[in-house]
């Protein structure tokens, strides 16, 4: 079976929520569980896009949390898959928090997350090809096999020696 290239494009997912108060914690923020719930779903969603298949979390690289998400705020995320492997992606997500009254848009978040698309039975499956096109699609799918080999090396599933990506970025 011949596996079809997708652009990043094709699994741009936008997903849009309002802070109601059983999502905050007692300062009245979003709570830091509940947004990764929504970056859960919004990533599996875009890897679903790109696969056309089942998929499940398999890790949670890097999740920044650069400002506090308000009671009240409407809050958007976007994802989209940065680079595909044999049977795993790796998808972006950024999260926008949005005090509509005030006219204010603030980037509150940024996540990487890895997804393995499977069959019915919960094997895993090959995906398509990611083709970047812009810019910042093709540095985050250049970016994206030294974030592959920094988890398979905490994982212990490759020797730190065998992640030429990572050792290039520490030699001249």
């Amino acid at each position: 079976m011949s596996i079809l290239k997708k652009t990043a494009k094709e699994s741009f997912v936008t997903m849009t929520e309002m802070v109601l108060p059983n999502d905050t914690n007692p300062l009245h923020n979003l709570m830091g569980g509940r947004m990764l719930h929504l970056i859960d779903i919004v990533s599996a969603i875009s890897a679903q896009r790109h696969s056309n298949r089942i998929v499940v979390t398999a890790s949670v690289d890097n999740v920044s949390f650069s400002h506090a998400i308000k009671l009240g705020n409407v809050v958007t995320l976007q994802a989209k898959v940065t680079r595909s492997f044999n049977s795993s992606m790796e998808v972006y997500v950024e999260v926008f928090a949005e005090d509509i009254p005030a006219g204010i848009r603030t980037e509150t978040n940024k996540a990487f997350f890895t997804f393995v698309a499977v069959d019915q039975a919960g094997k895993p499956i090959p995906v398509p090809e990611v083709v970047p096109e812009s810019e910042q699609e093709k540095e985050l799918y250049a970016s994206a096999l030294r974030r592959r080999q920094l988890r398979l090396v905490l994982a212990g599933r490759l020797k730190p020696s065998e992640a030429t990506e990572l050792k290039s970025i520490f030699e001249d």
